[in-house]
């Protein structure tokens, strides 16, 4: 259903819209071979090809529950335009098409691996990939996805006593759906090609062990939405905040709500769309992504030079 509507907002757009789009499009669109998990659909965002034919530095991206690997072009091609190669994965089992799987949250951090070794090992493009120089940007659930793959670990139970203490929460009622399989929980998934980390607004953060938080020590750079209504304050950005090994660069954004981390919306698509599009009153999600970008750019090129 969610395809169809954005298939009919798109139609719909004007002309300059219709460029904006293309613009954000994803460079190449593909699958790439999931394990267990089968082909898993992928995109990536192309710099353009070094002059001296240097290897480029890679950014993937995990997204939100529900989303897929096309929730953050601008940001994608932000870091494109700027000499990164970037590329994003739809998460299966977690997604728009199929959520069957969306509280199976320890299941991520491998595709997200699986993408890394495929972008590294198989992926022949244009440009060549600096297999030392490698990022990761997560939001939401793709933040949870993120934390893992630096090493942070969850434990099950922890996020059964919060949701016993806390049933109304946007991630416990989810939780109450579907529950989580403990024969299938497996929190360990450390990723040391990962080099420097962007997470915005994670998923379940009261969940990972002090000692694992205590090993990260690559640098990270964590976003928090003021008022998140989704992943509320205290318990999910500032337990990974205040537990990293390495102090994280921290921003938090007065009066910004969980989905101001995706794109921001076209007219159209905030009708189709309110609850993905609605921003606080006087928020500007377009001048908001904008900062956001350039210090997104401005971080992976500080730490992966």
């Amino acid at each position: 259903m969610f395809a169809v509507i954005l298939l009919a907002v798109i139609a719909g757009l004007p002309l300059s819209a219709h460029a904006q789009a293309e613009r954000l499009a994803p460079d190449q669109a593909f699958a790439f071979p999931g394990g267990p998990d089968g082909p898993i659909e992928a995109g990536v965002w192309l710099p353009a090809p070094p002059a001296d034919g240097a290897p480029s530095p890679l950014i993937v991206i995990s997204h939100g529950n529900g989303g897929w690997y096309r929730g953050h072009p601008d940001t994608a091609r932000a870091l494109a335009d700027a000499g990164f190669v970037v590329a994003a994965l739809t998460h299966p089992g977690d997604n728009f098409r199929d959520q069957s799987r969306s509280t199976q949250l320890t299941m991520r951090a491998p595709q997200l691996s699986r993408l890394i070794d495929y972008m590294t090992r198989d992926w022949s493009g244009p440009v060549a990939i600096d297999p030392t120089r490698i990022g990761a940007f997560g939001f939401s659930a793709g933040g949870f996805t993120v934390t893992s793959a630096i090493g942070g670990v969850s434990d099950a139970l922890a996020i059964r006593d919060h949701c016993t203490a806390h049933p109304d929460f946007f991630a416990c009622r989810l939780l109450a759906m579907q529950g989580i399989d403990a024969s299938t929980w497996r929190p360990e998934a450390r990723d040391d090609r990962i080099r420097a980390a962007v997470i915005a607004a994670p998923a379940l953060g009261f969940s990972f062990t002090d000692a694992s938080l205590a090993s990260v020590h690559i640098p990270v750079q964590l976003w928090q939405a003021a008022g998140d209504e989704i992943l509320p304050a205290p318990f999910n950005v500032e337990p990974i905040r205040d537990r990293l090994g390495a102090r994280p660069e921290y921003h938090r954004v007065e009066d910004a709500m969980h989905y101001d981390f995706l794109t921001p919306c076209s007219a159209g698509m905030a009708a189709e769309l309110p609850d993905l599009c609605r921003s606080a009153p006087g928020f500007d999600r377009a001048a908001f992504h904008h900062d956001l970008n350039a210090q997104v750019v401005r971080f992976f090129e500080e730490t992966l030079k």
